[in-house]
């Protein structure tokens, strides 16, 4: 039997198999709010044979979000919206769906993915005021965003909370926390970008206190159930900066509170990062060594295409999940395809049940 083909539950979510679409920003949406694009985006995805579909960085409020044109999750009408994507994606497939919530802190107010960088201005109608935990720009051109106050903080804590009980009440299966890629959460954690002098500042247990209190809240917000993970970039590539020792303690603290899963990436925080040559699985490692600290479920992710290479990685047990991202993208049937490499089977719609390929006709499950 295929390791990566192998089923695995996250809390109480039954997985049939451990391929993982990651949260992956469209910058497509209105207002914060889903349209025809994210229908035809994530139907698209939810055909692909992964068992776990995680919806793109959704900012808890609108200055949270990454660009004007990101998703959100922070009123009826975000949530409305977002809701028909899901009812979509329900009539047709059984992919377990999550969706990643964010706030990007001083890394907001940008201009969209594919453009050249740039920060907008509040005066801008395209920008707002940007905020972090001090204040120190993101590179040159950054905006100096405004060091947020401690009652800023615990406003910020309750909009994570409130997005929480709104992904659970349209039918969504579980929330990622957005911990990574120097985004806010990730911004408190670092030295590098956290000077404050208060008890979110300093040592490393006062850096993880933001991201301990957002997870607590948000917990709380839904029922037992109802997982609740994280993804951290587990080192900051930067000497003096977050590392894996630090990601390791951070992991340790999410499981004791019942954290669902930890999703490793690694970078994102600043431009001096030094990473080393990216190669498949570059880091895996580091998912690997927390996975050896923790009792949660780890996803593992970086440049991983070919279905050899994620079965070899469950196998070995650098991860419990693989997420495909990119390739995913490239090829939205990459679960059929790894199925059809590795001897394993999955599910399609009824309507595309004849198109199993020549010689592989025990492809899908009847």
């Amino acid at each position: 039997m295929s390791n990566l083909f192998s089923p695995i539950k996250i809390g109480g979510i039954e997985l049939n198999n451990r391929i993982v679409i990651p949260p992956m920003c469209q910058y497509s949406a209105g207002d914060g709010q889903a349209n025809e694009w994210h229908l035809a985006h994530y139907g698209n995805l939810a055909m692909s044979g992964a068992a776990l579909l995680i919806i793109e960085a959704t900012g808890v409020s609108p200055q949270g979000r990454i660009s004007y044109a990101d998703l959100g999750l922070w009123d009826k009408n975000t949530a409305h919206a977002l809701s028909k994507v899901i009812n979509f994606i329900r009539l047709h497939s059984d992919i377990k769906i999550g969706i990643q919530l964010a706030h990007a802190g001083r890394k907001a107010s940008t201009d969209l993915g594919w453009k050249p960088h740039t920060y907008f201005h509040p005066d801008d109608p395209r920008g707002w005021q940007v905020y972090a935990p001090s204040a120190i720009p993101f590179g040159a051109n950054g905006m100096v965003p405004k060091s947020l106050t401690k009652e800023e903080i615990k406003s910020l804590i309750t909009q994570f909370a409130e997005a929480a009980r709104l992904a659970h009440s349209i039918g969504i299966d579980m929330v990622e926390i957005h911990g990574a890629h120097g985004y806010l959460i990730h911004q408190f954690l670092s030295p590098i970008t956290n000077k404050r002098t208060d008890e979110y500042g300093g040592s490393p247990e006062n850096r993880m206190r933001f991201g301990l209190e957002v997870f607590d809240a948000m917990k709380a917000a839904v029922p037992a159930d109802f997982p609740i993970g994280i993804r951290i970039s587990a080192t900051d590539w930067i000497e003096g900066g977050w590392d894996i020792d630090q990601s390791i303690e951070f992991a340790r603290e999410l499981d004791k509170r019942g954290c669902g899963y930890i999703h490793v990436s690694t970078g994102g925080l600043d431009g001096s990062q030094q990473m080393p040559a990216l190669h498949p699985g570059y880091q895996l490692p580091l998912a690997e060594t927390i996975k050896k600290t923790v009792k949660m479920p780890v996803i593992g992710v970086g440049l991983i295409t070919d279905p050899p290479e994620a079965e070899q990685a469950i196998k070995e047990e650098k991860a419990d999940l693989i997420a495909i991202g990119r390739a995913m993208l490239y090829d939205p049937r990459w679960g059929w395809h790894a199925a059809a490499a590795l001897g394993a089977q999955v599910t399609p719609p009824p309507q595309y049940d004849r198109c199993a390929p020549h010689g592989k006709k025990s492809l899908f499950k009847k």
